[in-house]
């Protein structure tokens, strides 16, 4: 990737749905260039943009399922996983004997892939965390991919939202379909979104912004981040002492190694991701940087060994997945 290529990246965290004329002159380059470098990314590295619901102004909850299985279990296991339309960040950790997957449930109750899981042969083992709080994440993308436009630039892509009406927004069941819609593809065209949800393209334009506006919507960029010299990803399994998870939580959110710091139920109550450009680098990270912060009592880290799911769906046209770390789900 070239300045260009990251500053095309950069732009569609700022608006996945801004037309690539503003997102070319905002890069001084033609649209042709930003067209040809988008093609592209998204065919050698998986870029896509897929729109996303904010769970916690949805009313929706998100939870943390890590399965342990056997060796031969796994795998398959995983992509049935991926498979599930409530499911997002669908990872191999731990050398392959563990699955790790973001589960989403229309409220507080336990999602249902829950109750299939005992069915499964080649599970020895389930825990499932309820996800209290993102301090990273969501529409807080990672840092490592936002560092190339100037504050101008990043002024000028800015989407021109209406005023945000007070409350929680009440999502209907054509809001519903429109979403899920998006999180197959996040610049799908507005004749293509008014099929799906039967409204007209004017009542799709209107309803989009409204739930940008009220937080409820929101964009997210999925690349592969070898692209950014990501070689390592690893998840950080951590206790924290009630009285410093803020403050801890915090601070992490900060580092630019992360790409996502979460509040959880369970034995552990803060995960992480870590991105980092090889092994030699994680460690100095765990040593170095979180090592440096009181309050985190005990720490597991988990490699990942493959993502066989990101934030959307899967990509129906066999377009590469992005291996990358986790920008929020």
């Amino acid at each position: 990737m070239d300045d260009v290529d990251r500053a095309l990246v950069h732009a569609l965290h700022i608006d996945g749905r801004a037309p690539f004329s503003r997102v070319a002159e905002v890069l001084d380059v033609s649209p042709q260039t930003v067209t040809r470098r988008y093609r592209r990314l998204r065919r050698e590295a998986g870029l896509r943009v897929v729109g996303l619901a904010d769970h916690g102004r949805s009313g929706h909850t998100q939870w943390v399922v890590r399965l342990s299985t056997t060796p031969a279990a796994a795998r398959p296991l995983a992509h049935s996983l991926a498979r599930r339309a409530d499911t997002s960040w669908v990872k191999l950790t731990s050398g392959g004997t563990e699955i790790f997957a973001m589960v989403h449930a229309p409220d507080a109750t336990s999602p249902p892939l829950l109750h299939d899981v005992p069915r499964r042969s080649g599970i020895t083992a389930v825990s499932a965390h309820c996800v209290l709080h993102t301090y990273l994440g969501g529409p807080a993308a990672w840092h490592g991919r936002l560092q190339t436009l100037d504050p101008g630039q990043r002024e000028l892509l800015r989407p021109a939202l209406p005023p945000a009406v007070a409350g929680p927004p009440r999502l209907t069941e054509g809001d519903h379909a429109l979403i899920d819609a998006l999180r197959h593809d996040g610049r799908a065209p507005h004749a293509d979104l008014a099929a799906v949800t039967g409204w007209s393209q004017a009542t799709v334009a209107r309803r989009l912004a409204d739930l940008r506006a009220r937080g409820a919507l929101f964009f997210d960029v999925e690349i592969d981040a070898s692209a950014y010299g990501v070689t390592t990803q690893a998840l950080l399994w951590m206790a924290v002492a009630p009285g410093d998870l803020d403050r801890v939580a915090t601070a992490l959110a900060g580092h630019h190694e992360l790409a996502t710091v979460i509040a959880t139920t369970g034995s552990t109550n803060l995960l992480a991701c870590a991105l980092c450009s090889g092994p030699a680098d994680l460690h100095r990270y765990l040593v170095h940087r979180l090592g440096a912060l009181d309050g985190v009592r005990t720490l597991e880290t988990a490699p990942v060994h493959a993502t066989l799911k990101a934030a959307g769906h899967l990509p129906a046209d066999g377009t590469r997945l992005a291996r990358t770390g986790w920008a929020g789900a």
